[in-house]
């Protein structure tokens, strides 16, 4: 993993993977596609402009959306992570799925994050959803002190699934998150930012254009 895009014509994928690169939802369905040693077509999009091909596949409008080849859409990122996962799972990421803690993370977490992140938005009070936000990570450190992943000894489906979050949230104030007292927290969230695979999800590559050159992932 060189965390380089490859742009060549290929036919051989695991399908078309509609992707924006800062969404959470769309790298943990990146992580899983990256360590899984699988193949799909990347088309990043612009959220502004959303290509008419995503909308045929997925009226939804929102990404990961993963296109197979028979023409099966998955439209759910944590679908795309277990499907992905199930063809080729090399370090036995399903073997550390927590669907309760995935589910803390993707309600009342997001929920949180969303209205700490943009209170414009969602007329909310900042300081309020972000203290509400914390009993989430306070929950994780508590996991961390006494194993070095949320799965156990080595890093699953949990970690990828909730971290980007994670980086998300710490984003917003990194100055106020850096001072929180959730030492074994930070240092999970650290790792997970300095590995080789979440330097290969980040790669940059152009919004789609149906005229150019595909572009594969990893």
């Amino acid at each position: 993993m060189n965390g380089k895009p490859i742009y060549e014509h290929r036919t051989m994928t695991h399908g078309i993977l509609y992707s924006f690169r800062r969404c959470p939802y769309a790298m943990r369905a990146r992580l899983a596609i990256a360590v899984s040693n699988s193949r799909v077509e990347l088309r990043e999009i612009k959220l502004s402009a959303k290509p008419e091909a995503m909308l045929a596949a997925s009226p939804k409008g929102t990404v990961p959306v993963l296109v197979l080849p028979d023409g099966q859409v998955i439209e759910q990122s944590m679908d795309i992570m277990r499907n992905i996962l199930t063809r080729n799972d090399p370090e036995g990421w399903l073997e550390r799925d927590d669907p309760d803690l995935i589910a803390l993370n993707d309600g009342p977490f997001k929920h949180d994050l969303d209205r700490y992140k943009y209170p414009e938005r969602h007329g909310s009070d900042a300081l309020f959803h972000r203290t509400a936000a914390v009993a989430f990570l306070e929950e994780l450190e508590g996991r961390l002190k006494t194993t070095a992943y949320l799965g156990g000894a080595r890093r699953g489906l949990t970690d990828a699934a909730i971290y980007p979050f994670v980086r998300q949230f710490a984003a917003v104030d990194q100055h106020w998150f850096d001072m929180c007292p959730l030492p074994s927290m930070k240092a999970w969230l650290h790792e997970a930012l300095s590995s080789p695979l979440f330097a290969t999800i980040m790669v940059r590559v152009a919004p789609w254009a149906r005229e150019e050159v595909p572009v594969f992932f990893p």
